[in-house]
């Protein structure tokens, strides 16, 4: 099997803004990147908490969202782990003859390839396994205020500006 590296623990929440009073004032995490997903309605923002592990906050954006539903019926708290590889394309196989099945598997952005394992199979959690390009750990350009506004977002392959969007 493939080596894994941890990546980060994601959280589902209502509010980033509320969930930074904790994690960033009380804890002292410090800013990564963030950005929002219009096409799944969400908005992360990543911290890093010494000794460089890192925690992603999620909201939803809107009520049609997936997480808005997720929230209803969970309640805020642990979302997802994810774990990086070298290539995702191998792994897929590899869990797949372990008889682990994998769901959303998304090949088709090379900056960030992914696949899932079901949270019933894996001992209750939600494992995004995936591949990247980008350098996560790299502290983003874009101000977290401006994240928070919803004035940056994914555009395929990277952070832009949501007026810059093509």
């Amino acid at each position: 099997m493939a080596q894994a590296k941890f990546d980060h623990v994601a959280i589902a929440v209502w509010s980033i803004r509320d969930a930074m009073r904790l994690f960033v004032d009380v804890l002292g995490a410090e800013y990564v990147g963030g950005d929002e997903e219009d096409r799944l309605g969400i908005r992360t923002v990543q911290f890093t908490l010494p000794p460089g592990v890192k925690i992603e906050l999620m909201e939803p954006l809107h009520e049609e969202s997936y997480l808005h539903r997720y929230l209803e019926k969970h309640g805020p708290g642990f979302h997802h782990t994810t774990l990086l590889f070298d290539d995702i394309e191998e792994v897929i196989p590899e869990l797949e003859a372990a008889g682990f099945d994998t769901v959303g598997t998304d090949l088709t952005d090379a900056a960030w390839r992914e696949t899932f394992t079901r949270p019933s199979q894996a001992f209750g959690t939600l494992l995004q396994l995936a591949d990247t390009t980008i350098d996560w750990m790299e502290p983003s350009d874009f101000p977290v205020e401006d994240v928070l506004d919803g004035r940056v977002v994914w555009n395929g392959s990277e952070r832009v500006y949501r007026e810059e969007q093509q």
